[in-house]
């Protein structure tokens, strides 16, 4: 297992307010657009992202990261043997990914996910 990615999510009520001062300014593109999410960054070899979400999808709270894998199995096993809180899934989404969630040591909600 490896990670191949790392997506910082910032929760807010509104997450349009994001286009003037990520994409218009700053100059990312909107990666992905689901309405209560949405991504904006560059499919350079960086992959810098940052998503601005109402929700962390299917009525779930926002998570602090995003942490997208190779194998979210494994990734979850492991999680499991070592003693984390797994708080959701794993699940697979409509919108194409499997997920869980789990605390991190500092208490923080992580996405951990791998697309379909």
């Amino acid at each position: 297992m490896r990670v191949t990615r790392i997506v910082a999510n910032i929760g807010t009520a509104d997450p349009g307010q994001a286009r003037a001062f990520y994409q218009d300014v700053l100059g990312l593109d909107l990666l992905m657009d689901h309405g209560w999410i949405r991504t904006y960054g560059s499919e350079g070899t960086a992959r810098a992202q940052v998503s601005f979400a109402a929700q962390g999808g299917n009525g779930t709270p926002v998570p602090a990261l995003s942490i997208e894998v190779d194998d979210v199995d494994e990734a979850h096993r492991r999680m499991v043997a070592a003693g984390f809180a797994v708080e959701y899934g794993p699940a697979d989404e409509p919108w194409g990914v499997r997920r869980f969630f789990v605390r991190d040591p500092f208490g923080q909600l992580i996405n951990i996910l791998a697309h379909a």
